[in-house]
């Protein structure tokens, strides 16, 4: 059930954390219960057949998405796997706050410094594991890569909750050790913020 009270005011939520943390099945279901949205991220990787333009992404080539970062139209951009860039649009997002919504960024640590620079208002909350040994085996239990790949992202991992912390980018941390405890935690911070 949408919380009403928690409407009246727009606020971007930005969530960050390390693969196997939980933090996209956390910002759905606080999506669902406030009643906020996703931002659409503009991207240049290729549409496959399911994906929908400007609901699943915003599919530009290569040169409107720089023509776009030129004039300035990201609130953060990256380019991922050395690939395909994509980006956040600063209008969209500003759109959205206007009409008092609350929406939502699923983004990296760097994403989210950009983003915190380019829009200090932004309420910037990154998810933790209880300890690193339940990371590694939650990101074993995922089943997605191999024994190489995990020790990757188990180091990256580190190297996030390290910039995390010492930052000054994010405004709150929670603990995803329970998972409804951790999705009533944030709804409850994101409440909070929009009251304030």
């Amino acid at each position: 059930m949408t919380d009403v009270a928690a409407l009246a005011k727009g606020l971007l939520l930005v969530v960050s954390g390390p693969s196997g943390v939980g933090k996209t099945t956390i910002v759905h279901e606080v999506i669902r219960r406030l009643g906020g949205e996703f931002s659409v991220s503009a991207t240049t990787r290729a549409r496959t057949e399911r994906e929908r333009d400007s609901v699943d992404y915003h599919f530009v080539d290569q040169d409107t998405f720089q023509h776009w970062i030129d004039e300035g139209r990201f609130l953060e951009f990256a380019k991922v796997f050395g690939r395909s860039w994509y980006g956040t649009l600063r209008d969209q997002v500003e759109h959205a706050l206007g009409e008092g919504k609350l929406i939502v960024l699923d983004i990296d640590v760097q994403g989210a410094r950009d983003v915190k620079h380019a829009m200090p208002t932004a309420f910037c909350v990154f998810v933790l594991p209880p300890d690193e040994q339940t990371l590694i085996k939650r990101l074993h239990a995922r089943g997605r890569e191999d024994e190489s790949a995990i020790e990757r992202r188990f180091a990256e991992a580190k190297t996030e909750i390290d910039f995390a912390h010492g930052s000054g980018v994010y405004d709150a941390f929670i603990v995803n050790d329970d998972l409804e405890i951790a999705i009533d935690q944030l709804c409850d911070l994101v409440r909070a913020r929009r009251r304030a």
